[in-house]
């Protein structure tokens, strides 16, 4: 059986985490949450680190917990964290100091046993930092010294790749650029990655799958596409509600800047970030960024004007205000519109609208 399977129940005084997982076998899964939603504690059990009492964790059919409770012949499976085929990469870098980068990138290979699934040369590779290697860590950037972190991570050869908030004590500058050496590691590696973040854009930027967690219990679980699109969940992303869609370079106008990106339901003018004819990217589409219409609206700067139909109509956090789905063939996209705007236009499921789009971000 290919995949994880994690079930864990942790009692504490004022939390309780309980998690019954089957994740995909490879891309990112984002564990996404609000501070204290259980996202750390739920890896930290993954890893070992802290144990679970009747867990079981089964990981790409190799079985690292499972515990059977008391007066029962069979004996618990509980492989501790140096045994199990992981690489963590914490919030901070955590290198030797009294080590160049190459020393830290080998520290820890002995752990390493059958055939490597990612090399030492190709992780330096992936992550940029060949003309790093001699250098002591005070010499490099808060940046670089993560992408030593990953490197080494992945120089174990690890089964299962677990980041908790990798970015966090990055600043924006620093954030900006990492995240596309975390976008080759998506797009290269064949291995699962767990990534704890409280970041929306870069659950938008990076992961396929998605666990929302809150007060330590999973609150959904699914495709990020999929996830984001629903209104049925007990918490929002509050202002960074929208979608992800996935989206190929159409054409790129020169002159104004602008590229067009085709999806499933249309076409969008977006900001040109330099990407090739023919590439795939990602475009993130936020709530409050669209608006909706009963005809189709000329004379205006917004550019981007699609026919849709009404999918659903939910609450919102606020009472003034309703969050709608929307169908552009088959893609979804939401409008947060106030409550007298969904009246006013009598907005009701399988209702033909026209939806102005604001802003597009383009993030992948």
């Amino acid at each position: 059986m290919t995949g994880i399977q994690a079930r864990f129940r942790l009692d504490r005084p004022g939390f309780v985490l309980d998690a019954d997982l089957d994740l995909p076998a490879r891309g990112v899964t984002a564990l996404f949450g609000h501070s204290g939603s259980g996202k750390t504690t739920l890896l930290r059990c993954i890893a070992g680190l802290e144990r679970a009492p009747l867990g079981h964790l089964r990981v790409n059919g190799e079985v690292w917990q499972d515990d059977v409770p008391k007066g029962r012949r069979q004996r618990s499976t509980w492989l501790p964290t140096y045994k199990r085929p992981l690489g963590y990469v914490f919030q901070e870098a955590s290198l030797f100091a009294h080590l160049t980068v190459l020393g830290n990138l080998r520290y820890g290979l002995q752990r390493t046993s059958g055939a490597a699934r990612v090399s030492l040369d190709q992780a330096i590779e992936l992550l940029g930092i060949g003309h790093l290697l001699d250098r002591q860590p005070d010499q490099l950037s808060g940046g670089e010294r993560q992408r030593v972190a990953i490197a080494r991570a992945l120089a174990l050869s690890p089964s299962l790749l677990l980041m908790d908030e990798p970015l966090a004590a990055l600043d924006l500058k620093r954030k900006q650029e990492i995240l596309p050496y975390l976008e080759r590691l998506h797009a290269e590696l064949d291995m699962p990655v767990l990534y704890v973040s409280h970041s929306p854009d870069e659950v938008a930027r990076l992961a396929d799958h998605i666990v929302v967690l809150d007060a330590g219990r999973v609150v959904a679980a699914g495709p990020l596409k999929d996830t984001l699109a629903r209104l049925d969940l007990p918490i929002h992303l509050g202002e960074d509600a929208g979608v992800v869609l996935d989206a190929v370079v159409a054409e790129r106008d020169e002159k104004w800047h602008l590229s067009r990106v085709e999806f499933s339901g249309g076409s969008l003018w977006v900001r040109d970030g330099g990407h090739a004819l023919g590439q795939a990217v990602r475009v993130r589409i936020l709530a409050r960024d669209v608006s909706v219409a009963l005809q189709r609206i000329t004379h205006t700067s917004i550019q981007n004007c699609l026919s849709a139909v009404v999918d659903e109509i939910a609450d919102d956090q606020h009472p003034a205000l309703a969050l709608v789905r929307l169908k552009l063939g088959q893609s979804p996209v939401l409008a947060r519109l106030t409550r007298r705007s969904a009246v006013g236009l009598g907005l009701s499921c399988g209702l033909p609208v026209w939806v102005q789009i604001k802003a597009v971000a383009l993030v992948g």
